[in-house]
């Protein structure tokens, strides 16, 4: 997923979390790709390729989470901006909720000494 020979995070983590991340990232309007994988790069992220965000987007597409649009470029090609429906907007809140409840839940875990060494 990451396009330089080292990772910030595991490339699991990145996976799961890549299609949350999209989605906030046209939260404030549209968007196109590069822009959205430099956004990812500027938060820490890491470095994600085209080939890695595009289907996803185009998956988000079929389900009604985005819109398409294509622009004319200024002094270049035409560019592919996506945004938000409002089933994207509905998605984004209720994924971001679910994840904010799965990462609390997993950071008190690991940060609770007790759990350390437990067997079923």
């Amino acid at each position: 997923m990451s396009s330089s020979s080292e990772e910030l995070w595991p490339g699991d983590w990145n996976r799961a979390s890549l299609g949350l991340c999209a989605l906030q990232a046209l939260k404030d309007g549209p968007s196109y790709g590069y822009a959205i994988i430099t956004a990812f790069e500027r938060a820490g992220l890491g470095t994600f390729k085209g080939g890695t965000l595009y289907p996803l987007l185009t998956r988000f597409e079929t389900a009604g989470w985005v819109e398409v649009e294509w622009r004319a470029g200024e002094s270049g090609p035409g560019r592919k901006y996506f945004s938000l429906t409002p089933a994207g907007v509905l998605e984004l809140e209720q994924q971001r909720n679910q994840w904010l409840a799965f990462t609390q839940s997993t950071t008190a875990f690991l940060a609770d000494d007790s759990n350390r060494g437990v067997s079923l």
